[in-house]
Parts: C-alpha cells; structure tokens; sequence
C-alpha cells in the first residue's frame, strides 16, 4: 500500500466491518414488511436526524438516508472503510497529496433522467462550503474547480491524504444543481433549498424520497432512474422506535431489522427467529469539561480535570456498556490507524484524583453534568453512565447534579459553548485519524469546551506534527504521541465505544452495516 498515496491514509484494519450472509430464510420472524410485501422491508432505529438536506445533515439516521438518496464522488464497498473506492467518479493524488483530480464516469443519472455532470458535482460541494453547516469542516481550505468537462480539482494548502476518505462521507452527497437552484440553492449562507429536499430527494442514489417525517417515519422508494443494479428492497421504511421495541418488533416480525440493541436486550432474542452480528462500534462516548472561566471556576481549573481523570474507574464504565465493548487509549477508535493502547489511556488513581482536588481549591460546590436523554447509541442510554459518573466523582469529593434533556436543546447549548461538564458521543466522519484533529484548541469539538486556539502550544505543535507526517508507521506514531498529550492536558476523556449489534430476521438473506452510514440500505436482501 505505500505506494498507492492513499494507502497511507488507510485504517490498519477495516473499520466496525458488520458484513454477513444468512442462510435458512425460513423461520421466526420471517416476513418482510408488515405488510406481508417481500419487495418492502422496515428498519427500526432511534433517530438521530434533523435534515436530510446533504449540505447539511450531520447526524447518523441521515447519513444512513442520504447515502441511499444520493451517490457521493467517492464510495466505500460493503463495510470495508479502509479502502476508497470510485463512485461517481475515480481519482488520483498528485503534488505530494496536494492535489486531488477527479473523473466523472458515464451513465449516471438523477432522478429525474438527467445526467449527472461534474457542474454539478462541483455546485455540491461548493454549497457544503457556503452554507457552512457542520459538514463543511471536512472541506475547509480546500479549492473546488471544475478543470475539464468530466473533470474537478480539489487543491488543499497543506497535504491532505485524508481528502479520499472525506469524499465518502454522504454530506458529500451529488445534488442535482439545476433542480436544487430551482428550489433556492446557493453555494453561500443564502440558500434556501432545505425545505425542498426534506420533501423530494434530488439526487442520484438507488433510492427517492418518498415521505420525510423527523420525528416518526421516513419511507424511501426504489429510483427508476437508478443506473446501477436495482436494490432487492423496492420500499424501504425506516421508522424511529427505541430499543425496547425494537426488540419486540425484530422478534415478532412486525419490523425486519434493528439497529439499536443493547447487549442485554440481544441476550433475551429467540436466536432461532432472528440473525444477529455484533462488532465493536467505532462511536466513542467521552466527557468534556468546559475550559471557560465564566461557564465553570472549577470545569476550567487543571487541577480539578486531572481530579476528574483519575477519579473515574473505567473498567466499571467499560463493563456498565456490555459485552464486547471497547475502551480505546485516547480519542482515535482502537479501529483506527493511530489508536492508543489502553494500557497508554488514562486510568484510576483514587489516591491521585484525591491529591489534585485538593490542590485545585475546590470545596464541594455543584458542578452541571448536562447530557441528552431522548437518544441511544448503539442501544445505549446515557442515563445510566451519567449516574455511575456522578456516583465514582462524588466518592473522591466532586458535587455533580445531572441536568439530561432533549438532544436538540443541549446540542445546541453544547455547540455554544455552554456547558459546564457534558457526556457526549463522537461518530467517524471519515475512518482516518485526523478526523480526530477536531478534539484540538481552536477545532470543532475544542471550541463547545471553549478551548480555544493556542490554549495549549505543545498540544498545538504535536497537532501539526501529526498532520504533516507521511506513512502509517509515522502517522501512527505521532497521532499516538498527540493523544497522550490530549490525556494529560486536555478537556476530554475518552470513555469507551459501545458494541454494535445488527439484527434482522431470518428472511433477510445478507446486510451490510457502516460506521459512517449505519447500514447500507441498498444492499439489504
């Protein structure tokens, strides 16, 4: 691989690969929708969605839709992250990983019958760009050209081995240009199309929009227009239902796959009537602490987190997620090339975390541990780990009062900086380590703990040692290097990732699920 330049980008494993083939389709459960409709199948999630504009989603039941709704540049195959693949067009790196030349491919078409072009496969990405939403980080400082008729450029400042595993991700997604400008698309903060294509799909996926419902249902309808091989499921209808029943839906038929089971409640399924496969997830849940004076006296103190740090018992935390979860060494799943050890993480140290509160002043006053509780991941509620949390600090002397709310409302006081403490969750936007860049001083996850640039000049220069190093084995090093500096001086504790469980009935025959779009949709028969 260290001659292909994206080889060294590449994951040293495939990442929460959930790839399986099933055999005896009689049994149990084996119906397809509850319709009876063999060509239709429902799959039962807990949303996380509040559009499935692609310029603007970015939570995980929307990339699962758009990634049926809309083909990006650049695919992955099945479960396997460590490889890009070609999609709409194919690719290569040149001027030391600088620049990236794509070529569109014939014969692909919207919805609609048109053909797709790379005008507007230029148009979507420059409206990622524009309209700056949360997506468009992956494509910051990088120049967006169309320089031929099947062919665009996307020039980066600096090397960018990582750009062939951001093109996959389905905020990334091909938009039909003529039709999105029709509706009020832009490529600047003006745009709006939102509600347009939170109604009618325009892209070029196996899939249409057939109804859009945030809060219940979406049901998607197989693209006639569609220029690949027709997907086996001619309807697909993905509801949101919570774990609970989920696992009676899976159980009793009334529901074909399920994507949020916890380990206790897989444990209870009649395994005659269903498949299930568990792989460890590449989500991570982790703890931040807000580094602004004026939010928390005490959340900012470095004394007080090295507390925090020391005074949590992990592997309590670690068997409170179940069988078969993980506990990575730092921020980067331990998937992913560069992970840390977890001999090299943080660990429990009663006596330390008890010395380091004493020497940060603090004297038992309430500190807010804020937390969403109408989500799972992966099955999980956050509850549960908030109340171990405050129970193992309350043992070396910190006061925590739990405040869980809707996801929609502390989201958005968690991407304002609001928050003294918060107990979040952190998917892969991209399987490559520097997608974990965004936990630094001044980045993304940085700033909702108000950690801003050039907070921490050591943490800042490994950052860009980590960005400018070439090849896994020093890539791998020096993101290594980067996180154990994270660990000591950073806002963030990593807790663990939760064990992925795909379950579906006997009926289906094979399914393939992603850690960046959950399951791919299309390939489920």
């Amino acid at each position: 691989m260290k001659s292909n330049p994206v080889g060294k980008a590449a994951s040293a494993a495939a990442a929460a690969i959930i790839l399986f083939v099933m055999t005896g389709c009689s049994g149990g459960g084996g119906g397809a929708a509850s319709s009876g409709d063999a060509a239709s199948v429902v799959v039962e999630t807990s949303f996380d969605l509040k559009t499935i504009d692609p310029a603007r989603q970015f939570e995980p039941t929307g990339s699962m839709l758009d990634h049926a709704l809309y083909e990006s540049l650049l695919t992955f195959k099945g479960g396997d992250v460590s490889k890009p693949t070609d999609g709409l067009a194919s690719f290569k790196l040149s001027d030391g990983d600088k620049v990236m030349t794509l070529t569109m491919k014939d014969g692909a078409t919207f919805s609609d019958g048109s053909p797709v072009t790379v005008d507007d496969a230029v148009f979507s990405l420059q409206r990622v760009q524009g309209i700056a939403g949360n997506p468009s980080f992956m494509l910051k400082d990088v120049k967006i050209e169309k320089t031929a008729d099947k062919t665009l450029t996307l020039t980066s400042p600096r090397p960018n081995p990582a750009l062939a595993f951001i093109l996959p991700n389905p905020s990334l997604g091909i938009v039909n240009s003529k039709v999105v400008k029709e509706n009020g698309g832009t490529t600047d903060k003006d745009d709006k199309a939102e509600a347009f294509l939170n109604k009618t799909s325009a892209g070029s996926g196996s899939y249409t929009l057939s109804s859009y419902d945030a809060n219940s249902q979406v049901v998607l309808e197989a693209s006639p227009k569609y220029h690949g091989t027709a997907p086996a499921k001619k309807r697909v209808v993905v509801r949101n239902v919570a774990g609970e029943t989920q696992a009676l839906n899976i159980q009793s038929g009334e529901s074909q796959v399920a994507l949020d089971l916890n380990p206790d409640q897989v444990k209870q399924l009649d395994k005659s009537a269903v498949n299930v496969l568990t792989e460890p997830s590449t989500d991570t849940v982790y703890l931040m602490m807000n580094q602004s004076p004026a939010i928390s006296a005490w959340t900012s103190n470095a004394d007080f987190n090295t507390a925090v740090k020391f005074g949590l018992d992990y592997g309590k935390i670690l068997a409170l997620a179940g069988d078969g979860a993980a506990r990575p060494g730092g921020v980067v799943p331990s998937e992913f090339l560069g992970a840390l050890p977890t001999e090299k993480g943080l660990q429990f140290d009663f006596a330390a975390a008890k010395k380091s509160l004493a020497a940060s002043g603090y004297n038992g006053e309430e500190v807010v541990l804020s937390y969403p509780n109408d989500i799972t991941l992966d099955g999980l509620q956050m509850q549960p780990f908030a109340e171990t949390i405050q129970s193992q600090l309350k043992a070396v002397g910190i006061n925590l009062k739990l405040a869980p709310g809707p996801e929609a409302t502390e989201l958005d006081n968690y991407r304002a900086g609001n928050e003294q403490m918060g107990l979040w969750t952190w998917g892969a936007d991209y399987p490559d380590p520097s997608d974990y860049l965004v936990y630094l001083p001044g980045q993304n996850l940085g700033l909702r703990a108000v950690w801003k640039e050039g907070a921490n000049s050591e943490i800042d220069s490994l950052g860009a040692k980590a960005v400018a190093a070439s090849g896994d084995a020093a890539r791998s090093t020096a993101y290594q290097d980067l996180q154990i500096a994270l660990n000591e001086r950073g806002p963030f504790v990593s807790l663990f990732q939760p064990v992925k469980n795909l379950v579906t009935v006997k009926s289906i025959e094979s399914a393939a699920a992603n850690p960046l779009w959950l399951i791919d949709i299309e390939n489920i028969k």
